[in-house]
């Protein structure tokens, strides 16, 4: 029998609860408020009490409301018909719920459950089958859709029957499974898995091995992200993260994108609704939209939903690594969601850690960010969540607990700059500051040097080195001025700002430098490189200026015109001819 109990105290959407029988924690119950009934999680179990956070306003709830526990916790419905579809942070589809708002205690069916899907079978009767294997597929759009054993299923099981091919909908029974004991089991094209628990349907998870391309120069060519790994972008509002973001959702090497919306405001989250759908998959002339599932969760709704917006996305890019696809998880922003646990901490009068957060938002965040990697699955296919989430610290203070803390799970580290975007140097990630430690991994080493060429690596860092020189000797001319240092002090400057300008600025409007493929960003790295390496020979810091400033520019040229087309090769011959006149 399921657990009753009686509301006894209300502070906004922290209820507490008298129960009448054992309940758990993350367990899901609901609060009957004059015939609506308001789901609520359980977050603290004392004794006969239990602490519930409600998804929903409270406005009107009094004590003495029952409530009834479910048994069970936060769950994910998934199956066909997830893509291109926008949700809560409960999984309510926002695109077929009537009006504006959902009201109290409405919940809508995340999947259509009349659509008729061409299903193909895969396994055979007598095959021995676990949990996560593959029973069959459907067409999602145009991408594989795996129907598979639920992964809640335990030990192994003989399929009995399949379907044949055939159109059918997402609660027909696919596929007959018998379990060890002799029992039959019904299998459908859905099944349900609760968001705060991994998915386990794999047979191992191995360190990244090769990088995911995202087109950016700023990323690929100088702190690249694993595919299967994890990185963050902090910065102060206005430094671009936002669209750094859709930059790499609409440019990255994924084949199923999730974006989770994670307390933004309301203009940000239209701007998401507006502009995805319209946008243009480079890699397949498609919308984009058409691979795309967006979690959406606004500032202004409870912050119990906010929270369970990003384990929601998390499960289902999980959901389809298992299908062998490669996901990335896109979490805007996690400092949101942050503020809502310090918000229900708070609210629990648990002891504080630094800025009033838990004392336990750094395992917290940990825990989260190690649901994302590449996997092995049991047929030997693999499958990849690469996560990147935002950090929005107040005043762009890269010191406070959530970047510190999302710092330590984090491999790749993104520091957008508030002067780099005053001076509108886009993408405004600082060049110094930021860091990927997949470039010390031996197995990416490896694939950069057979994908792009041997001794990349090396070349990275001397560009690194460039950069910091320049910061430095920046540092020296403004101390004691332009004719106080020697002219070998600006040459260094300026071929620091020659990496600047060519490597790490790069436009994400235009049509060509907005995607840079690797083969191009080679060639510009070894252009500039070769560039840096050339013995000058000038008079005065001002013909030093002048002459790095046109060269600049005719490299900034190069960006915007087609790779080894006509423009590109005669800009290519401007620069090797003044290098002539300058080779002293």
């Amino acid at each position: 029998m399921k657990s009753t109990g009686k509301v006894i105290g209300i502070v906004s959407n922290l209820v507490t609860v008298q129960t009448n029988g054992p309940v758990a924690e993350n367990e899901l119950c609901y609060i009957n408020l004059g015939g609506t009934k308001l789901l609520a999680e359980v977050i603290k179990v004392n004794g006969d009490r239990a602490s519930v956070q409600v998804f929903e306003s409270t406005r009107g709830l009094k004590n003495g409301d029952d409530v009834e526990f479910e048994g069970k916790m936060l769950e994910v419905t998934l199956g066909p018909g997830l893509l291109s579809s926008i949700y809560d942070g409960l999984q309510n589809n926002l695109t077929t719920m009537e009006g504006v708002f959902l009201k109290r205690g409405e919940y809508t069916e995340p999947l259509d459950r009349e659509k008729l899907w061409k299903f193909t079978p895969i396994a055979k009767p007598g095959d021995k089958v676990i949990a996560a294997d593959w029973l069959g597929g459907v067409e999602e759009g145009w991408l594989p859709h795996k129907i598979m054993v639920p992964f809640s299923f335990k030990g192994t099981y003989t399929v009995k029957s399949v379907k044949e091919e055939g159109e059918y909908n997402v609660d027909t029974v696919i596929a007959v499974l018998t379990n060890e004991d002799g029992e039959d089991v019904n299998v459908t094209m859905t099944q349900k898995w609760p968001v705060k628990v991994a998915i386990k349907g794999y047979k191992e998870k191995p360190r990244p091995q090769k990088i995911m391309e995202t087109g950016l120069r700023t990323i690929d060519t100088f702190n690249p992200l694993a595919e299967g790994g994890t990185g963050f972008i902090p910065g102060p509002f206005g430094c671009g993260k936002t669209v750094l973001q859709h930059a790499i959702a609409r440019q990255g090497e994924a084949d199923i994108i999730v974006m989770a919306a994670c307390g933004e405001r309301a203009n940000e989250v239209v701007e998401i609704f507006t502009e995805f759908p319209e946008l243009i998959d480079r890699h397949t002339g498609r919308y984009l939209m058409e691979r795309t599932t967006i979690i959406c969760n606004t500032s202004n709704m409870p912050v119990a939903a906010r929270e369970a917006s990003v384990y929601t996305a998390m499960t289902i890019c999980e959901y389809y690594r298992a299908m062998g696809l490669r996901c990335l998880l896109l979490a805007d922003s996690t400092s949101r969601w942050a503020q809502a646990l310090r918000e229900m901490s708070n609210r629990m009068e648990e002891l504080p850690g630094a800025d009033a957060f838990p004392v336990d938002i750094s395992a917290i965040i940990s825990n989260f960010y190690a649901r994302a990697g590449m996997v092995v699955l049991n047929n030997g296919k693999t499958g990849a969540v690469t996560f990147i989430g935002t950090v929005s610290p107040a005043g762009g203070n890269l010191k406070e607990p959530v970047t510190e803390s999302t710092k330590k799970a984090a491999r790749c580290f993104y520091a957008l700059e508030q002067n780099r975007a005053d001076q509108k140097r886009y993408p405004a990630v600082n060049p110094i500051d930021s860091y990927s430690k997949y470039l010390e991994y031996p197995e990416i080493q490896e694939y950069l040097d057979q994908k792009i060429e041997p001794g990349w690596c090396d070349k990275v860092n001397k560009a690194k080195i460039i950069v910091r020189k320049g910061k430095e000797t920046m540092d020296q001319i403004n101390i004691l001025g332009d004719d106080g240092v020697p002219i070998s002090y600006h040459e260094t400057f300026w071929k620091s700002e020659l990496v600047d300008f060519v490597i790490l600025q790069q436009d994400a409007f235009d049509p060509i430098d907005s995607l840079c493929p690797l083969d191009r960003q080679r060639f510009m790295l070894n252009l500039v490189l070769d560039i840096c390496d050339h013995e000058f020979e000038f008079d005065n810091y001002e013909e030093c200026r002048d002459y790095f400033k046109e060269m600049i520019n005719l490299l900034r040229q190069m960006n915007f015109s087609e790779f080894e087309g006509e423009q590109f090769n005669k800009y290519m011959a401007e620069i090797n001819k003044k290098l002539e006149e300058n080779g002293k």
